[in-house]
């Protein structure tokens, strides 16, 4: 194998190119990002940098050593890929390669015909935290769509710059099919205890605007809620249309096996992107890009899959000045028991039980505790024999 296409300046993008040098490929690495930036970490965009106290250097994930081992291809769109050959058609030209990492991630989803209203934002990308970030004005009204991970840290961090926030959740229970409504329910109260109005089971039905900018958000009900800025944060969109007609399986990202090889063995996915194993699974997390591109890199090098990705689930959020920590694959339906602290409490620690076993441990500003706990209740058997 002597080129390795990277398509993706993502952070799995970044990490895969990380894992070639440090797995010994010397081979070229190009490395294709459609965005302008050079790959950046994105949980600060709804966080520090969204509030202006995190620079655009500190969201950097390549160094210069990095860099310099790398053929960067910045503002290039990947249009068409033929994984037989392994050349793939881009904006500005052609590549060959013989190995090829999708590493696409997503788009983030917009509310149906806002595209061109003044005012409402999604955040995904550097260049939607930059444009959020502008409009972030004092007196400023913002209304959320979507009470996710996403939906609260941007509140918390508009909360935090004094603005009047409402976050709308369709949902009786924010973060309910991520943690439980036990759980969910929870954390839903800590926007109350910060001056956040969280309403919940509300849909949108459109917006008001006038002369092109949003004025408020429309319910279901009836009702309006004045709005200068409305903020989408209802999920994403794998990014996998220009895939269609490549010979992989498209099905809610890329369909690959246990060990994130695709329908060829020339061909790997991580991140956002992938749903890998049987059921097609992917996780849309931090935790989850930066662990994949290990062992997509490994496979793609071996030329068939000789390790599985086995995800650790880890997922943390940072709202209003505390820290959420989950680990291990809870379902709504699991029994939840606390382990230090209770639900009043500011500071506790939970487990997740499922036919007498502990999957997964959730921590609400306790780190420390959470690590311990995660250790001891989610340490896998050692091997016999």
């Amino acid at each position: 194998m002597k080129t390795v296409a990277i398509v993706g300046a993502s952070l799995a993008g970044a990490r895969a190119a990380q894992e070639l040098r440090a797995q010994g490929f010397d081979g070229r690495v190009v490395l294709v990002g459609e965005e302008p930036h050079l790959p950046y970490d994105r949980p600060p965009l709804s966080k520090a940098f969204l509030a202006g106290t995190a620079s655009r250097e500190s969201l950097e994930l390549l160094d210069a050593d990095d860099l310099a081992s790398l053929d960067v291809r910045l503002g290039t769109r990947a249009e068409r890929l033929d994984p037989s050959t392994g050349r793939l058609v881009l904006s500005d030209g052609e590549l060959e390669a013989d190995g090829v990492v999708l590493a696409t991630g997503g788009r983030a989803r917009a509310l149906p015909g806002t595209e061109s209203v003044a005012g409402v934002h999604v955040l995904r990308t550097l260049d939607d935290a930059l444009a959020l970030r502008e409009e972030l004005i004092p007196g400023a009204r913002v209304v959320i769509v979507g009470g996710g991970f996403i939906g609260a840290e941007v509140a918390s961090t508009c909360n935090a710059l004094g603005l009047d926030v409402t976050v709308l959740e369709a949902l009786p229970t924010p973060l309910a099919r991520v943690l439980g409504p036990e759980l969910g329910s929870i954390c839903a109260r800590l926007h109350d205890r910060n001056g956040v109005t969280l309403r919940c089971g509300a849909s949108v039905a459109g917006l008001s605007t006038l002369s092109g900018r949003v004025t408020g958000v429309e319910l279901e009900t009836g009702e309006t809620l004045p709005a200068d800025v409305v903020v989408a944060g209802i999920g994403m969109v794998p990014a996998v249309e220009w895939l269609h007609g490549s010979g992989l399986v498209v099905d809610n990202g890329v369909r690959t096996d246990s060990g994130l090889v695709a329908s060829l063995p020339n061909v790997v996915a991580a991140g956002d992107v992938a749903a890998y194993g049987p059921a097609g699974t992917r996780h849309e997390h931090w935790t989850n890009a930066s662990e994949q591109a290990s062992v997509a890199v490994a496979n793609l090098l071996a030329g068939q899959a000789v390790r599985e990705y086995e995800p650790s689930g880890y997922v943390w959020s940072d709202q209003y000045a505390g820290t959420l920590q989950l680990a291990g694959h809870p379902s709504p339906d699991d029994e939840v028991r606390f382990a230090d602290g209770g639900p009043d409490d500011e500071s506790f620690l939970a487990t997740y039980h499922r036919d007498g076993q502990t999957v997964a441990v959730f921590g609400l500003n306790n780190p420390r505790g959470f690590g311990r706990l995660r250790r001891q209740a989610l340490r896998r058997p050692m091997p016999v024999g």
